[in-house]
């Protein structure tokens, strides 16, 4: 479904408690008025000439996009961390927003340099991780369910709907979470396909067409 803005209004009221329970800084930051902001306040970018800064530099504006937009035909995801919005920079947080057609799975993959936060805000998904003892952790998400996957853990999201589509947001306790595809690291990373072979104890025609299928996606 497209982020009408019924479901905007929706999503502000619920990212209220959200990010002011996920982020330390947040909460140890709120009293700063806007007057008492300045460049010893927080760390600036290297980068950034400090003396030209204005509102607009901690304004991200690249989500309208996605307000009444038609719905997406494969998984996308919108990125609000240190690369996209530079203001985020030294501040412990970042945000994505996720679309999934129906049936789409976001494969395994993980964030070595942060949690996750997910609030499912519409539809549906099957989410899961799996923690250093190799036991699965799954749950079925309705719609202002919310789901934690711990640090570097290995994770998937699954919408299983048919018809519909499912939207999420992900908070990060980083401005630079990292992501670690699990299949695009293990196929696309120049591993020879023989010590592939012998890792999955399969053979090598075996890892040649899993490389094309994940190189396609």
């Amino acid at each position: 479904m497209a982020l009408t803005k019924t479901t905007h209004f929706v999503t502000l009221t619920l990212l209220v408690n959200f990010f002011s329970n996920f982020s330390p800084f947040i909460l140890a930051n709120h009293h700063h008025h806007a007057d008492d902001i300045s460049p010893q306040n927080f760390p600036w970018p290297p980068t950034q000439n400090t003396t030209k800064a204005d509102s607009s530099f901690f304004t991200y504006t690249a989500a309208r996009s996605l307000v009444g937009a038609a719905p997406p035909t494969q998984f996308t995801t919108l990125n609000a961390d240190k690369t996209t919005f530079p203001a985020l920079t030294g501040q412990g947080v970042s945000l994505s927003v996720l679309q999934f057609p129906p049936g789409v799975v976001n494969p395994p993959h993980s964030h070595p340099r942060s949690p996750e936060l997910l609030l499912l805000l519409s539809g549906a998904l099957r989410v899961g991780f799996i923690d250093a003892e190799n036991k699965l952790f799954n749950q079925t998400l309705q719609a202002g369910d919310m789901f934690v996957f711990p640090k570097g853990m290995v994770h998937y999201h699954h919408n299983f709907l048919i018809d519909n589509t499912s939207v999420a947001v992900s908070a990060f306790a980083s401005a630079s979470p990292g992501l670690v595809s699990i299949p695009s690291n293990l196929f696309n990373s120049g591993i020879e396909d023989a010590i592939l072979a012998q890792s999955f104890k399969t053979d090598v025609p075996t890892i040649e067409r899993l490389k094309a299928s994940v190189a396609g996606n």
